[in-house]
């Protein structure tokens, strides 16, 4: 048998090496456009930050190793020009020696991945924008920086890459701007959620323009003016596109095969095409989301490897199935951990699913135990059923930890509720005997029984102010004086029981304290009375957070960012 993989990295790189593991006997040929077949994607920006020092420290796998490890031929800076399905050949262009040639195979395996999306707007191809998709992008930029050491810098997106170069460019000692169209960083969170990303961004010195459209890049006194439509340009010395990526499908699309959204590859859940014995993986392939079942484009490392994994088993006379993605992701955000699993509420509601959440803050590990950090849990589950849908965690320590135990809790087809059931390590440098999982599970249990109401921050603008209801914190009074919500009378949880006659019965309670754990006491309190009561998911550590986030993508240049002095 002799198979032809097209693209190498993660999901072309894992299906070669998985297929010789089956068969020993195949002939494996891998043609790879770049100069690297088998390279860490995600440490691209480390590498320009200096984090990781060597180059060769991102090369995975050599063609080199490859062949002596595998016996599978590497053959790099080789372009597959054509695919032609009834001859059962590609069309191959070396790009070094310039010289074409067809090579038949028996399977095909395609694995084009993703390039960098480039809106169709003028200056994208000026010396100073750059694109960070592939190795030669990342030395590009780096040997750029070197020679020319660069002030500032401008990012055009707001998503992972954005998020680590960003980081590594400002620890580096340069002025970072991220810019982008949407009020938000972060696609998988809720704007409630990336509020905290967009905190920690501005406390480490990142400038955000949220909310405004990049209209295109013109070259002026050495550095970058960029346009941004009805506002003033912003300058910097060097810019950088990271908008998010576009299947790479061309191949695709010129050989018949069906596409799906976007222009993606359509494949089934055996990774085959709509051509026999043509097989695709990775950033290119249509995917079936695992929670909403919708036709989706999921850009990942894990999914590729497991794609890859599943193809070369099918390739190799095997019935593997890709069940559908999650979307699990995590990222470092200077000194928080941001991770995300499922769908958000937003995706959930865009989905017509009914779902309600519930937003914690608990603590890393024991309280007694040093060193513990608050982290912000939103979990997201359908009304009724309680099925889960997802979970959104912004921390620092055991954020990790917590997204896995949601993601695989969520793969299993468990409900909200049984949360509460798992039977999860605890020490306390690591946990707590409730951990913050099992705290989200047992939220939701009170809900499914209703002995748990609750109010959102978009709730509370929507509050009457006419005496109807009674707006109450329960934090003590030292709290309240810091900030509190216009119209919330302060009764400390603790006197709540002496000063229960201060509140007028036979109107509904809405109940505030700064994380929602003292709230929900008073409101059992109350509930005890003979009370009405809501109580306020996530506190007003959260609703503070996200409010203020939103005053200041409100305002038209946030944290003193700079501008051109060009009008228009």
């Amino acid at each position: 048998m002799k198979v032809l993989i097209v693209g190498g990295v993660a999901g072309g790189a894992t299906a070669a090496a998985r297929i010789r593991r089956l068969d020993e006997q195949a002939e494996i040929i891998v043609f790879e456009r770049s100069g690297y077949v088998s390279y860490a994607n995600c440490g691209l920006p480390y590498y320009i930050g200096g984090i990781i020092e060597e180059q060769e420290e991102l090369t995975l796998q050599t063609p080199e190793s490859f062949f002596s490890r595998f016996r599978i031929v590497m053959k790099v800076r080789h372009e597959v020009t054509a695919v032609n399905p009834e001859k059962r050949t590609v069309s191959v262009r070396n790009l070094n020696s310039g010289e074409e040639f067809e090579e038949t195979y028996d399977k095909l395996l395609l694995s084009p991945g993703a390039k960098p999306t480039l809106p169709r707007i003028p200056g994208t191809g000026i010396e100073k924008a750059f694109t960070l998709r592939t190795v030669e992008d990342t030395f590009r930029i780096r040997e750029y920086i070197e020679k020319n050491h660069p002030k500032s810098a401008v990012l055009a997106g707001g998503g992972f890459i954005s998020l680590e170069l960003a980081e590594n460019l400002k620890d580096m000692g340069m002025d970072v701007t991220i810019v982008q169209r949407p009020k938000q960083l972060m696609k998988p969170f809720d704007a409630d959620m990336a509020s905290f990303i967009h905190g920690e961004m501005r406390r480490c010195g990142v400038k955000l323009a949220l909310g405004h459209t990049v209209e295109g890049f013109e070259e002026r006194d050495g550095g970058v003016d960029v346009l941004l439509k009805d506002e003033e340009p912003l300058h910097a010395d060097i810019v950088v596109l990271a908008i998010g990526v576009t299947p790479d499908t061309r191949l695709a699309k010129e050989a018949g095969l069906a596409l799906g959204v976007r222009g993606s590859i359509l494949v089934n859940e055996r990774m085959e095409t709509s051509a026999a014995d043509i097989y695709a993986v990775g950033d290119a392939v249509q995917v079936q989301h695992y929670v909403t079942g919708e036709d989706s484009l999921i850009s990942l490392a894990g999914p590729a490897n497991k794609q890859g994994r599943i193809a070369a088993d099918n390739i190799c006379g095997g019935d593997s199935r890709y069940p559908g993605s999650l979307g699990s992701s995590i990222i470092k955000v200077f000194h928080m951990t941001a991770a995300s699993t499922g769908i958000n509420e937003v995706a959930a509601k865009r989905a017509g699913i009914d779902a309600d959440k519930v937003i914690l803050s608990p603590m890393s590990h024991a309280g007694y135990y040093p060193g513990g950090k608050v982290m912000t849990m939103k979990v997201v589950f359908e009304k009724g059923t309680y099925r889960l849908l997802g979970a959104q965690i912004v921390g620092y320590e055991g954020v990790d930890k917590r997204i896995d135990v949601m993601a695989a809790a969520i793969h299993a087809g468990m409900d909200a509720v049984r949360l509460k059931d798992l039977d999860l390590a605890y020490a306390p440098p690591y946990s707590s005997a409730k951990d913050p999982v099992n705290m989200a599970g047992f939220m939701i249990e009170n809900i499914s029984k209703g002995i748990l109401k609750q109010f959102y921050v978009e709730d509370v603008k929507e509050l009457p102010r006419d005496n109807s209801v009674t707006l109450l914190d329960v934090r003590t009074e030292f709290e309240y004086a810091r900030g509190h919500i216009e119209g919330f009378k302060n009764i400390p949880v603790d006197d709540l029981r002496e000063r229960i006659g201060e509140i007028t019965p036979g109107k509904p309670v809405y109940v505030i304290c700064q994380s929602g754990l003292r709230s929900y006491i008073a409101a059992r309190i109350l509930a005890g009375n003979g009370f009405d009561s809501y109580n306020f998911s996530g506190g007003f550590r959260f609703y503070d957070a996200v409010m203020h986030e939103k005053y200041l993508i409100e305002e038209a240049y946030p944290c003193g960012m700079e501008r051109s002095g060009r009008q228009g």
